[in-house]
């Protein structure tokens, strides 16, 4: 996969590999505190891809934070999997009342709805990681429990996918 710093890519670019280009990509792991109204400040190296609005959705057992152009290439590819009948359509229909759109302030913070906080556990203590493609806001202990099936599926992919 070829990373390039401009906006998400949604084909191929004439004289490239081939395979879908992704923009800068959302990496690292940041351990953060929501404030007394529920708003996290966002590391400040994924700062300047939230200039403008932003979408907050459930994710896997955590909240995802979109780009719009991430949020809209995520329901595209989620729309023609319902098409396909790989998921059901009870999932494309969910997705809008279960998300929410934001616009970080002067200082970076997006305010996190009570409803999100609860659905994925979020105290004050938060864990803020990079998905690539999107960042994941995960309550502390259940990030911990997810990192050794990470690692594993990491290192296998890399074993059976010859470096990938």
């Amino acid at each position: 996969m070829i990373l390039v710093a401009s906006a998400p890519s949604t084909g191929i670019r004439p004289g490239t590999t081939g395979r879908r280009e992704m923009a800068m990509a959302f990496v690292g792991t940041h351990e953060h505190s929501l404030d007394v109204k529920g708003r996290l400040v966002l590391p400040a190296k994924f700062r300047s891809r939230f200039s403008g609005d932003a979408y907050l959705t459930m994710y896997a057992g955590c909240i995802a934070l979109w780009t719009p152009e991430g949020f809209d290439a995520m329901a595209a590819r989620l729309k023609e999997q319902v098409r396909n009948r790989e998921v059901e359509a009870q999932a494309y229909r969910a997705l809008a009342p279960s998300s929410e759109l934001v616009r970080p302030d002067a200082q970076g913070r997006v305010m996190i709805s009570e409803r999100l906080r609860e659905y994925a556990s979020l105290e004050r203590e938060v864990v803020v990681c990079g998905a690539l493609d999107r960042i994941e806001i995960w309550n502390p202990t259940s990030w911990a429990s997810v990192v050794p099936g990470l690692t594993r599926a990491l290192s296998d992919a890399f074993i059976d996918g010859g470096g990938i």
